[in-house]
């Protein structure tokens, strides 16, 4: 259901100007920053970069030229393609006045691009760098009025003369996030100016030295911006006035060079792609030393990765949870509580952001105590304003009172820090034993053998589930079973070591990096009415 990734967080002390109401959106941050720092450069991307000045006149520019095709407040428009400064000049015009963005995932074949277009009723498809041969695929969807490619988009908003731009207000939709759901077709997260920006309120005064940004910083965009975790880092960028560095993809070497030659100083990044950071032979050799923060988030890290990662880069880490559905970050867990020699905090997703409440609630409904296990669900400004027509599904996540249930299993601490578990689905009940996956990988993570490592729940005939290890070896490592069994025996209570362990090359993922855990299990589920036993 959900994708668990970054979004803005709050950042620089406001301003006095900051304090009122039409700030807090698209908008008005734009113009605000445009007065302050027009040639400060706002997009760095790898098709062309625009200063703060150039982003009001070419955000207007955009405005005005949707409106001469019919585009207005309350249509969609979509990027099918990689990141880059037009996707986040279109975006950030469309947002300015009201007009909904749907990015769509550039690994998604075209028929599943058209889908989402055609779910979403876009007026308008823009496609990115090498992406125009989806445009056959996509001009069919019955709403759309144009298409344009990377080339023509520029050559369009060059000969529009801006207008005067009404801007959208702080509860009005800017942004449909499709959900990069495991099954079923996604949902189509509808977001408003508040959702985005609307914890910077809530974080006056009890700023952290984390949150600060100060004006000699760039924010990295690394992951897609069909993703929060992608999107999300170029708002956080807007909404400090600082450059956002963008890469059309997430590469190792590109990371490095933005990281040594474009300034960066933070970025967000998920856990398999900070092990693609490690196993790059030039890791090692990279100056690191103007990152001060690397925040991650998107799937559990393993204990023995984060180790390894803070002794390599020297940077401070912030791990982040969230969903696409809580506009990104909901609980974050500071630098403080990070550690080399690791300690328990680290196996936490932290405390919640000011301005977000967060509980855990039985089977029941009912709020449950410290330390008890159950789903975790959270209310705050960030909450989306709904699934784009699914009003039933609105309903299941979303209730009257405003909490969205996220499908994690977890529980809060006596201190305040929420440990997730696992998704309740992925949760695997072998002899009446609830099991939580992700516990395990933990465990098995730190095995001088394993590179990655996932748990699923397999039939077994005495048991219902039993656990299963299924192990990607390091390169030139090879793998014995019996030593991954005992490995964790050593570790863990006896009902949660995997009963079996099988060794694969590579575990398939989803567009976003998660693991396809159904992927994994149909194959010892065949014959099975259900994936549960």
């Amino acid at each position: 259901m959900t994708d668990t990734t970054l979004a803005p967080i709050p950042t620089v002390p406001l301003t006095t100007a900051e304090r009122t109401a039409h700030l807090f959106t698209f908008d008005g941050f734009i113009r605000f920053w445009a007065d302050d720092r027009p040639n400060r450069m706002a997009l760095d991307g790898p098709d062309a970069r625009l200063t703060f000045g150039e982003l009001e006149t070419t955000t207007a520019a955009i405005i005005a030229g949707l409106a001469g095709i019919g585009i207005g407040k309350g249509d969609r428009i979509a990027w099918f393609g990689k990141n880059s400064t037009l996707y986040f000049a279109l975006f950030f015009a469309a947002a300015r006045a009201g007009v909904v963005m749907v990015p769509i995932g550039w690994r998604l074949a075209p028929a599943e691009a058209a889908w989402i277009a055609e779910n979403a009723e876009v007026k308008a498809v823009f496609l990115g760098d090498g992406f125009d041969a989806a445009a056959p695929t996509l001009a069919p969807i019955p709403t759309l009025v144009r298409s344009f490619t990377a080339a023509q988009a520029w050559e369009w908003i060059g000969a529009v003369v801006p207008a005067d731009v009404v801007g959208a207000g702080p509860n009005e939709a800017v942004l449909q996030l499709y959900t990069s759901g495991t099954t079923g077709n996604p949902k189509g997260a509808v977001l408003s100016n508040l959702n985005l920006f609307g914890l910077r309120k809530q974080a006056i005064g009890q700023e952290q030295p984390y949150s600060v940004m100060t004006d000699d910083e760039a924010i990295l965009v690394a992951m897609p911006c069909a993703h929060i975790g992608g999107t999300g880092l170029g708002v956080m960028a807007l909404g400090a006035g600082l450059p956002a560095v963008i890469l059309a993809e997430f590469e190792p070497r590109a990371v490095f060079d933005a990281v040594e030659q474009k300034g960066v100083t933070r970025f967000f990044i998920v856990p398999a792609a900070l092990q693609m950071l490690l196993n790059h032979p030039d890791c090692a050799t990279v100056d690191f030393g103007r990152v001060k923060y690397i925040i991650y988030g998107a799937s559990p890290i393993p204990l023995e990765l984060l180790r390894q990662c803070v002794e390599m880069f020297r940077a401070e880490f912030i791990q982040a949870y969230g969903m696409t559905e809580t506009t990104g970050t909901i609980c974050m867990l500071p630098p403080e509580d990070h550690s080399a020699q690791g300690n328990q905090r680290m196996r936490s997703a932290g405390k919640p952001l000011p301005g977000v409440e967060v509980r855990i609630v039985g089977e029941d409904g009912q709020a449950l105590g410290p330390d008890a296990i159950g789903e975790i669900q959270t209310r705050s400004s960030n909450n989306m304003l709904g699934y784009w027509k699914l009003p039933e599904a609105t309903e299941r996540t979303l209730s009257a009172d405003g909490w969205i249930s996220t499908g994690d299993a977890g529980y809060l601490d006596a201190d305040g820090y929420l440990y997730m578990h696992d998704r309740i689905k992925d949760m695997i009940i072998s002899g009446g034993e609830n099991v939580y996956p992700a516990q395990i990988e933990s465990a098995i993570y730190g095995h001088p053998d394993v590179l990655e490592v996932a748990v699923i729940g397999v039939p077994d005939a005495k048991w219902g589930e039993a656990v299963k290890a299924i192990c990607v070896p390091r390169p030139g490592h090879a793998i014995d079973p019996q030593s991954i069994i005992d490995w964790t025996r050593e570790r863990l209570a006896g009902f949660k070591v995997p009963k079996s362990v099988d060794v694969i090359a590579a575990l398939p993922r989803n567009p976003s990096g998660k693991i396809l855990r159904r992927s994994l299990r149909e194959p010892y589920w065949q014959g099975f009415e259900r994936q549960v036993n």
